[in-house]
């Protein structure tokens, strides 16, 4: 089994943590977003992971360096992929096109989950997704009585599905997706100047090929901000007593930890209320604090504050009895 993951877009609704890290990277509950994708989808295919390839824009070494851990640590060899111009999905697929061969998983790093299912590898294509109240915001698939797929439509203005699409999908040859999306690039098609994945998937089903869908408990959107916080919150839930959340090494002097909570390695509180759905990364000092549902970056120090529903990236320094913020990198508050 390969798994593809594009993730070259510049992740604008979560800034300005995503102006020095990519969206995949920011971390949730203690590991990054693709990271837990990764190790999520691991889980489900049950299939030992041959190769993951990362389509990346231009990123650097470091992060390079660490997506290549992340394949590691899996036990599969990493690739890395570029694609240069926003040109649509199925370009992005396309740009990794060396590991689309056997048993491949594309899922888009925007999204995490709560599968509840184990995934059929023998079907000839699995399209994740969940119902949703309202699908009119949302690509859905439409199916036959058997319910096998037979179509896919974009934000439906009138009702055909409530199974939205969310960025994962399974096929058991990968060679047949690349002369799919081979197909759209050589003939130029696209929509809206974009090449479009669900083009090369329809594709597919004209051709034959029999896809379901399998839906997912629970998906989770690191989109922007206030969705990534919340997503910290259930990843925390469903994470307590199956991680390692809180450190060993953790100093806490006259404190109350709330669980659930991540806390790294490093980190010194006192004199504080920490949680409940609190996430502190690595080497923070947090002293005379009131904190909970907020995620906190690397080498932090947070003074005199009480903090709730906020993201706060590296290196920040407060000192303020602010209640709610989004605040990136390096930032000093001090009022």
């Amino acid at each position: 089994m390969n798994i593809v993951i594009p993730m070259a877009g510049m992740g604008k609704r979560l800034r300005p943590h995503t102006l020095t890290t990519p969206k995949p990277l920011i971390e949730v509950a203690g590991k990054s977003i693709v990271r837990r994708l990764c190790e999520d989808i691991n889980q489900v295919v049950g299939e030992q992971i041959e190769e993951i390839g990362f389509i990346i824009g231009d990123f650097g070494k470091e992060v390079e360096e660490r997506l290549l851990q992340i394949a590691e640590q899996l036990g599969a060899k990493g690739k890395i992929y570029y694609q240069n111009e926003p040109l649509g999905t199925a370009h992005a697929v396309w740009c990794a096109r060396e590991s689309l061969k056997g048993k491949v998983t594309v899922a888009f790093a925007d999204t995490l989950f709560d599968a509840g299912f184990a995934m059929n590898t023998e079907e000839d294509g699995i399209i994740w997704t969940h119902k949703v109240e309202d699908p009119s915001a949302f690509g859905v698939v439409r199916k036959n009585d058997d319910e096998t797929i037979n179509g896919f439509v974009e934000k439906p203005k009138e009702f055909v599905s409530n199974e939205a699409i969310i960025g994962i999908y399974y096929f058991k040859s990968g060679e047949n997706l690349l002369s799919e999306l081979q197909y759209l690039i050589d003939n130029n098609i696209t929509k809206s100047g974009e090449y479009q994945l669900t083009d090369a998937l329809q594709n597919m089903l004209d051709k034959g090929l029999k896809f379901k869908t399998n839906d997912v408990k629970e998906w989770l959107d690191c989109g922007n901000p206030a969705a990534t916080i919340n997503t910290n919150q259930r990843v925390l839930e469903l994470k307590s007593g199956k991680e390692q959340l809180v450190s060993r090494d953790v100093k806490s002097n006259n404190s109350v930890i709330i669980p659930p909570v991540y806390i790294g390695k490093g980190v010194s509180i006192s004199n504080s209320v920490i949680g409940p759905y609190v996430s502190v990364a690595e080497g923070c000092e947090i002293n005379d604090c009131r904190i909970e549902n907020t995620m906190i970056g690397k080498q932090c120090i947070l003074s005199k504050s009480v903090i709730a529903e906020s993201m706060i990236g590296n290196n920040v320094n407060i000192k303020s009895n602010i209640q709610r913020l989004s605040i990136g990198d390096y930032s000093v508050v001090e009022l």
